[in-house]
């Protein structure tokens, strides 16, 4: 197989970022890390990212007139290393189409509910308080909505009894670092086909 590039958008800690880089090192994901997109230079995702060799494009949105100049930027240095797909891992920015468009199919997110429950912030914290007896995590293509692209993959997470958010970030957590390489891995074999909303798993070969 010809090298299969990638990018990671992250505001964060870092924990899928690190799940992807451990997943790469192990021999387990046949992927390149190309380029680390943080909006938050301070973030610990960037330490991750130097200590990987991963090289980083760290920004600070106030120092631009709007998305769209700071996604210019990023659109370009995504081209320029000739990424086959954009993994949103904790990326707290909304996208715009200047990065949407020339990616749609090619750009993922991960989020901490099972879509279309709870989109957006705190969706662990609003499964909690909603009081629902499962949630999980989704992994769906970015098109431009809230959390609102079409699903790949989903896995549940029970909610126990006293529940609290903390406990079931946690557990939230473990299935994100899981799900998301897996999905990488069906993308980067040509496994998953996307038809309007509808997502199909086959294989090429």
């Amino acid at each position: 197989m010809q090298p299969y590039r990638i990018a990671i958008f992250a505001s964060g800690s870092g924990s899928n970022f690190q799940a992807i880089v451990d997943q790469v090192q192990k021999g387990k994901l046949d992927v390149s890390i190309e380029l680390l997109v943080c909006d938050r230079p301070q973030a610990y995702v960037v330490e991750r990212a130097k200590e990987a060799k991963v090289p980083v494009f760290a920004f600070r949105p106030k120092e631009y007139a709007n998305r769209e100049a700071y996604e210019a930027l990023i659109l370009k240095e995504l081209q320029d290393r000739q990424v086959d797909l954009v993994v949103m891992a904790g990326y707290m920015r909304i996208i715009t189409n200047v990065l949407v468009e020339p990616f749609f199919g090619r750009m993922i997110n991960i989020h901490p509910s099972l879509l279309p429950s709870f989109p957006g912030v705190r969706a662990i914290e609003q499964a909690v308080e909603y009081g629902v007896k499962q949630t999980g995590v989704t992994v769906h293509f970015v098109d431009g909505g809230l959390d609102s692209g079409p699903i790949i993959a989903q896995r549940a997470v029970e909610i126990h009894e006293h529940e609290t958010a903390e406990s079931l970030a946690e557990r939230i957590h473990a299935a994100e670092h899981v799900l998301l390489p897996q999905v990488i891995r069906w993308l980067r074999e040509g496994r998953v086909s996307m038809d309007g909303r509808r997502v199909a798993f086959g294989c090429r070969f």
